[in-house]
């Protein structure tokens, strides 16, 4: 019996709650990890679990060997990290998460750059426009912009996320200039479903300023937010990671200079920094220096 795997079947058994979801997350059948559930017992000398139709409990002796497990696993991870050439490079794959916007504006530019550094390194990238479940959903990492994240993940933040009030030249020969952010209610705003739908929050000279919006487009991504301002739609804020070269070549005009929108923060984040693959690692080793403190789309904005 491969002792470790039997370990890591019986913690992820817990972990997920069912033998069905360890067996999804770990690429097993279901015989397989009853299998190992069942040998792991007969080392043990003890039954571990009481396994219904409908849940399933630890008996005594599970509560005794889980996190004598968990520190068995641990100990392992921090064994093969100890031994490994430092000359072994990335490799296997990776499955990350990222909004259709963000991946398309950003991301696949970093990426491509990745595995051009590390040819043996796979990426499956998942463009999502909703928040994901990393654990069924079998996400290595996932890029999300927001300051209120899950506090049972793992986050590193990247950069900040600003974003501007802007309209096409179109647009504002027929609508005049915003002059304060109060006058937003008498234009038409293109409003992102999930993320200040009926409500803009703004710094406005040190001030937090909230004003009602609404209008006659609402998306749930922000890509389709920026062609329809650039057809002259009406007035959306939009992110500067996506619209930075649009206000350069002034496709689009910024209004309400003076009026900051809520700046949010760009995080990558994981279910656990234990046992963390050296793949992973270099992911977000890289992504880090990709997208510094002070990102390269704003600079000049």
């Amino acid at each position: 019996m491969d002792r470790l795997t039997a370990m890591r079947v019986f913690v992820t058994v817990v972990d997920l709650g069912s033998q069905s979801a360890a067996a999804d997350h770990l690429e097993l059948s279901r015989p397989v990890v009853s299998r190992y559930l069942a040998e792991l017992e007969d080392w043990v000398g003890a039954r571990l679990m009481q396994r219904t139709t409908r849940k399933l409990s630890l008996t005594a002796a599970g509560n005794e060997t889980l996190p004598r497990c968990r520190q068995m696993l641990e100990l392992a991870g921090d064994l093969q990290t100890a031994v490994r050439r430092p000359d072994d490079a990335p490799h296997g794959e990776l499955r990350i998460s990222v909004s259709t916007s963000f991946g398309h504006a950003q991301l696949v530019e970093a990426i491509a750059d990745y595995v051009k550094r590390y040819p043996a390194v796979k990426i499956d990238l998942q463009m999502l426009d909703r928040t994901v479940n990393l654990v069924d959903e079998r996400i290595d990492l996932a890029i999300r912009t927001s300051n209120d994240l899950d506090p049972n993940l793992i986050a590193r933040r990247l950069t900040v996320c600003r974003s501007v009030i802007c309209a096409s030249p179109a647009y504002l020969r027929e609508h005049p200039a915003p002059q304060q952010v109060e006058d937003l209610t008498r234009h038409n705003c293109l409003t992102h479903s999930y993320f200040g739908h009926s409500l803009w929050h703004f710094e406005v000279h040190g001030e937090a300023v909230s004003v009602p919006v609404q209008g006659s487009i609402s998306a749930n991504e922000a890509l389709t937010l920026q062609r329809a301002t650039l057809a002259g739609a009406g007035i959306a804020m939009l992110p500067t990671y996506l619209v930075a070269e649009s206000l350069r070549s002034n496709a689009l005009i910024r209004v309400l200079p003076d009026a900051k929108p809520r700046e949010l923060n760009l995080n990558a984040v994981y279910t656990s920094r234990k046992h963390m693959p050296a793949t992973l690692r270099s992911m977000l080793d890289f992504l880090a220096e990709r997208f510094s403190a002070e990102p390269a789309w704003d600079i000049g904005l």
